[in-house]
């Protein structure tokens, strides 16, 4: 029986808690700031409820075959706090977050072998603290090696598909394709629905573009058809489905804005891209960031 231990139940990472402690064969252990006394998923397969071990203070658990990182990106350094004692040198951490540089964040932390990027595609929100709403399919992707392929082994009992990929930095440029564009969903304060404005996807469509060209310099595969696949994507969503970005931005809480559209401006830079419509959201996001609440 594997020991699993996740940092960061929010809506990611409630989700994979929940249904990795359906699988009997696992066991459990969920890292959070505040207590939690159960998790519910409200999946499209019915409702399940889950009573995890929970910690709040690191240093009270030996070390575990494997730790997940669910927290947001910016969130990184908190989450490398519970590192001592719950990882040696026989644990292996996966990364579930957003980004194209998960090994890089934790280069701080831990050495490389250690690190799996998690690539996860599943549209969840967290609607309190303790309950999670998933309102489609959920899947992962992983780069194809020995660690990949136990980690997708851990989800074979569950309802997320875990799968391995030999173009892991394609997959990731892929999802940063569609996050970048959410920065008009923060920005307006407008759901998926707003896609459906031309407008407004005009806007997402140039975001996407510019991903796409910092993307190929970075040695990602990534068809120019991509900008409209993404708009589509976003009108075949619910109409009122919040991406990440704009569920933090209405809590009040930090926003990922380095890790979706700064990174763009950022390689972009290095690369001699010019990127103006990520540098606006990025400018603009900044500048609501900043205003007094």
């Amino acid at each position: 029986m594997p020991t699993i231990t996740l940092i960061g139940p929010g809506a990611i990472g409630g989700l994979v808690a929940s249904w990795l402690c359906q699988d009997t064969d696992n066991d459990v252990t969920v890292c959070a700031r505040t207590p939690i006394h159960r998790l519910i998923l409200e999946s499209p397969y019915g409702t399940i409820e889950v009573q995890p071990k929970v910690l709040t203070e690191p240093g009270q658990l030996p070390a575990a075959d494997w730790v997940l990182v669910a927290t947001k990106a910016y969130d990184s350094e908190t989450a490398a706090a519970w590192f001592p004692g719950l990882v040696d040198h026989k644990t292996r951490v996966a990364i579930i977050q957003n980004g194209v540089d998960h090994v890089d964040r934790f280069s701080a932390w831990l050495p490389a072998e250690q690190i799996l990027p998690v690539m996860i595609d599943c549209p969840t929100e967290r609607t309190n603290a303790e309950t999670i709403r998933q309102r489609g399919p959920a899947s992962m992707v992983v780069p194809v090696s020995d660690m990949g392929t136990a980690f997708t082994e851990l989800f074979e009992n569950t309802r997320i598909e875990a799968i391995t990929d030999p173009d892991f930095l394609t997959v990731a440029w892929r999802k940063l394709c569609i996050n970048a564009a959410g920065a008009i969903n923060a920005i307006t304060l407008e759901p998926a629905r707003i896609a459906h404005n031309p407008h407004a996807a005009s806007l997402m469509r140039n975001i996407v573009r510019e991903t796409i060209a910092v993307g190929r310099a970075e040695g990602a595969n990534l068809d120019d058809r991509l900008a409209d696949e993404v708009i589509s994507a976003y009108r075949a969503m619910p109409g009122d489905s919040l991406n990440s970005l704009h569920a933090d931005r209405l809590a009040g809480r930090s926003m990922e804005i380095a890790l979706r559209n700064g990174v763009i401006v950022r390689l972009g830079r290095k690369h001699g891209i010019a990127t103006p419509f990520n540098e606006m959201a990025v400018g603009l996001l900044e500048s609501i960031k900043q205003v007094p609440g």
